[in-house]
């Protein structure tokens, strides 16, 4: 095997032709870790390519992005520290794309949304979690990801935006698969 095709929602994997290998992940930083786990070790795959729609925090991000890292934006770092507890919650991708926050919360504008737009420029729910299994097992990652919304109230239209980023997804995929 190649490529491992991970995706978090059905729906961002509609319009990928039926010869790719998709597993789903599931939503949320947890189910994201442990279904990336089995995929590498059920698969062995040579590289993951992580496909899915973000919010974008900033004006301008639009359309298909690949992150430059991507970052735990649960982890209270400074607290942490401060406790004298240091935990790693960056992982560099490289390149010069945008900063993904990734967490358990589905960010729709408001006073976290402002919060989480302070450390990073693109927010999912997963991609942490899939950086992180991936170092950790030493397979390369690729990330992919379409803005689908403004991570304000337009967020919450979500089913209603997401073919278009499974489209573009899948345009993207097919231009850079291995």
């Amino acid at each position: 095997m190649s490529d491992l095709v991970l995706i978090a929602a059905e729906q961002e994997a509609a319009h990928l032709p039926g010869d790719v290998h998709v597993e789903l992940t599931g939503i949320g930083l947890v189910p994201a870790a442990v279904a990336t786990v089995q995929a590498i070790l059920a698969h062995r795959p040579t590289r993951v390519v992580n496909l899915g729609s973000v919010g974008s925090l900033r004006p301008g991000i639009g359309g298909i992005v690949y992150p430059s890292a991507v970052i735990n934006r649960d982890i209270n770092t400074d607290e942490l520290a401060a406790a004298g507890l240091h935990l790693r919650d960056r992982i560099e991708l490289g390149g010069d794309g945008p900063v993904l926050g990734s967490g358990d919360s589905f960010v729709a504008g408001g006073p976290a949304r402002d919060a989480i737009a302070r450390r990073c420029d693109i927010v999912d729910m997963e991609g942490y979690a899939i950086a992180y299994a991936c170092r950790q097992f030493d397979v390369e990652l690729v990330m992919v990801k379409h803005v689908s919304d403004a991570a304000d109230e337009s967020a919450l239209e979500w089913k209603q935006l997401v073919d278009l980023s499974a489209r573009a997804l899948a345009d993207e995929y097919a231009r850079i698969r291995a």
